[in-house]
């Protein structure tokens, strides 16, 4: 789901009237994964952006293809998941299976009969050769099933990197390759001023174990050595192993990887793929088990096959990244945990680490502690993290997210961080880059990055006067206050200013810290209410989605439009929630139902646009479990859910979410032909007790228990009297009686 170019059918209702200004495909990969894992492994052709597939690079319409087909030359590790245009990319230690001679060596073969499972993917090269890739956590494992064949070869290229397009390639800086014998192996290639280093075993009785350069082979070569690599001196280079086959013989090469030298790869290679041989069946059984556990820690109960299926793909495209790589920082000799394709915090601060809070916060406490030692090392919390060195950590996107994350830890209370110690980071870190500016003068441009650093100093604030620091809090609390200087009095928008993929419309209904005078500011709740409609397309006829190389004229009368991107793109993603805070929770249940309907569907096809590292499909799981969080608040919006019954389960405590009147409804991978209707919440129950509110404390849904909701097929007054918390109206007295 979501390798290939959006296939949806034609939307009906307000999802018609959605404009699309992004790429429509989501940009996943179907490669073997592990939860969290760091080491990814998928078939390599060397497109954008994740290394397998057709398209060639673009960032708005229908992606252009570059194959008739499937294909690939190898399989690759370290894949992007559901990004964009990042500029570097990954696709390191290309393990090729052959039947020719070296010399064709980054030919590519078409795929047959591919197969893909969580943590384990599968298909038959042109060749007739079946290839099969598992992963554990820091390791990967290769199954090759050869023809009958006299000098068949497995080729380990260490020099690959990158993609088969323009710029796209990664060239190492420097590498080293050393052949130990009886099968084994090791090296070091240094990319983007990261050592990656490998540890590699094939047990092949009667097979020759050669080094190879520029495609050719070193016959008593032990060892390579390059001290310094450049684009135009780059020949390729690696290992080999070649030997005869029968048909059906099997050939397995184990892997383990380590930011840390060879002698932790192989010490990674050991831990899980133990001493003996094979281990394949082993590691794959391992990572299958780790995936039913955790895409087990949510259930849902009804809804049709089709979405069903979405779901459990969205609840486990979630969890594919970040990488975290215990003990592998590169950069910092100590233990502890190491975290990197965070890319990018804006895609994903407001879905998916809450979602990581949720259902393994664990996991979310070491993000949150590496990020901190970043902070420390590097000068600033990033907004994107790859594995590599350099400053450039997508600055230029958005400001102080990591802030967020922070914040709803220490109300949560997760983990044992050293909190005074992070709220030292916190506060230095809004002095850099924008920051500075936002100090000064209390605006900064883009103007959403002086949203981004408002709202950071509310977060730190809370912390601050957690801490009893109140000196610092109070100041922050009037910083906190500027993000009105972003808004334009006359027409409730931002400011005219220069936006990152959207415009200021898209950027404008974000769920800030003080709704409650963003609202007011407009002009009260209808003028609100009024503004919102016409950016959803309430009234608005059906748009054309844009096609494959759109002109800029077609790309600028869509903006003109000034509406909804539907899930393409991420800006306005939370904007749906915004109706809670003008007292019309029904509106929410309208698009969210659409979206959940129209926007995504089950086979390649199946998502509206770039799934970034899974935050659209944390969204796809919050919003269909009838629950949004506001990151940065400790707070869940409540909205009709599009299950029966779900459980999340937190540790040793369960949230279940429970429904009366619920009408099972189908989505378009159905074949829906019309729109169907939502269905609105008329009253709620949390633990028994009426619950008049449209919204719970996060530290509620973390701590367990069981929220009813009652359904039906009108809008009701629940969620009108008492609305979510602002900073001006901390009770939510002001809504309409």
């Amino acid at each position: 789901m979501g390798t290939a170019a959006t296939s949806l059918p034609a939307a009906q209702g307000l999802a018609a009237t959605w404009w699309w200004p992004k790429a429509q495909v989501g940009n996943t990969h179907p490669g073997a994964t592990s939860p969290l894992g760091m080491v990814s492994a998928c078939a390599y052709s060397g497109a954008y952006p994740t290394g397998y597939g057709l398209y060639m690079k673009n960032t708005e319409g229908q992606p252009e293809e570059l194959f008739d087909g499937p294909q690939a030359s190898g399989f690759t590790h370290f894949q992007q998941s559901g990004t964009g245009a990042i500029r570097k990319y990954y696709n390191y230690v290309r393990v090729t299976p052959m039947v020719q001679q070296l010399d064709v060596l980054g030919q590519a073969w078409p795929l047959h009969d591919e197969t893909a499972e969580a943590g384990y993917y599968a298909a038959t090269l042109d060749t007739g050769i079946r290839c099969g890739v598992t992963v554990g956590a820091k390791v990967a494992v290769h199954r090759y099933v050869f023809p009958e064949h006299r000098s068949a070869r497995v080729v380990v290229d260490l020099s690959c990197g990158g993609l088969a397009i323009d710029l796209g390639r990664t060239v190492p800086l420097r590498a080293h390759v050393e052949s130990l014998g009886n099968g084994r192996a090791q090296g070091t290639v240094v990319v983007e001023g990261v050592p990656l280093s490998v540890y590699i075993k094939v047990d092949s009785p009667g097979w020759r174990q050669m080094l190879w350069h520029d495609r050719r082979l070193i016959e008593g070569g032990t060892r390579l050595d390059f001290d310094r690599i450049r684009q135009t001196t780059l020949r390729p280079f690696g290992m080999l192993y070649m030997g005869p086959t029968t048909a059906g013989q099997s050939v397995e090469i184990q892997i383990g990887f380590s930011l840390r030298g060879c002698e932790q790869a192989r010490e990674n290679l050991y831990r899980e793929c133990g001493d003996g041989a094979p281990a394949f069946d082993v590691v794959r059984a391992q990572t299958k088990a780790r995936w039913r556990d955790h895409v087990g820690r949510v259930e849902v109960e009804g809804g049709s096959p089709a979405r069903r299926q979405v779901f459990a793909t969205a609840l486990y495209h979630s969890l594919i990244k970040p990488c975290f790589a215990d003990d592998e920082s590169p950069f910092w000799p100590s233990s502890g945990p190491f975290v990197f394709d965070i890319c990018t915090m804006w895609d994903i601060y407001k879905t998916q680490l809450p979602l990581l809070m949720a259902i393994c916060p664990d996991r979310a406490v070491d993000l949150l502690e590496s990020l901190i030692r970043v902070c420390e090392e590097e000068g600033n919390f990033p907004i994107g993290y790859r594995m590599a060195r350099g400053a450039d950590r997508f600055f230029r996107q958005a400001s102080a997210l990591v802030h967020t994350a922070l914040a709803d830890a220490h109300a949560l209370g997760l983990g044992d961080l050293d909190w005074t110690w992070a709220l030292v980071h916190m506060y230095d870190d809004l002095r850099r880059m924008y920051g500075e500016d936002f100090y000064e003068h209390g605006i900064v441009h883009p103007i959403s990055h002086t949203l981004d650093l408002a709202y950071a100093c509310h977060c730190t604030s809370g912390v601050a006067r957690a801490l009893n620091d109140v000196q610092l809090a109070d100041d922050l609390d009037a910083r906190s206050r500027l993000w009105s200087n972003a808004f334009d009095p006359d027409t409730g928008l931002l400011l005219d200013s220069s936006f990152y993929e959207g415009g200021k419309w898209n950027y404008s209904f974000r769920l800030l810290h003080d709704m409650a005078a963003r609202i007011a500011m407009v002009g009260g709740h209808e003028a609100f209410v009024s503004t919102l409609d016409a950016f959803f397309g309430y009234g608005a006829p059906r748009v054309a989605q844009p096609g494959k190389r759109p002109d800029s004229a077609e790309m600028a009368a869509g903006y003109l439009l000034n509406r909804f991107e539907g899930l393409n793109n991420e800006p306005d993603m939370e904007a749906p929630w915004s109706y809670h805070y003008a007292a019309r929770p029904d509106r929410t249940a309208e698009i969210v139902h659409a979206a959940l309907t129209w926007q995504f569907g089950t086979g390649p096809g199946g998502l509206p646009g770039n799934d970034d590292s899974g935050g659209l499909s944390s969204w796809y799981v919050w919003a269909s479990l009838g629950l949004f969080p506001v990151a940065g608040q400790n707070l869940f919006l409540v909205n009709a859910p599009a299950f029966s019954h779900a459980t999340l389960h937190l540790g040793d405590r369960d949230f279940v979410i429970e429904t009366r009147g619920h009408r099972e409804t189908s989505i378009s991978s159905d074949g829906l032909d019309e729109d169907p209707p939502p269905q609105y919440v008329q009253s709620a129950r949390l633990d028994g007790k009426p619950l008049d509110a449209a919204h719970l404390r996060a530290s509620d849904v973390h701590a367990g228990g069981r929220l009813l909701l009652e359904l039906g097929p009108h809008p009701s007054e629940w969620g009108r009297k008492i609305l979510p918390p602002s900073v001006s109206d901390p009770l939510g007295k002001g809504a309409r009686t």
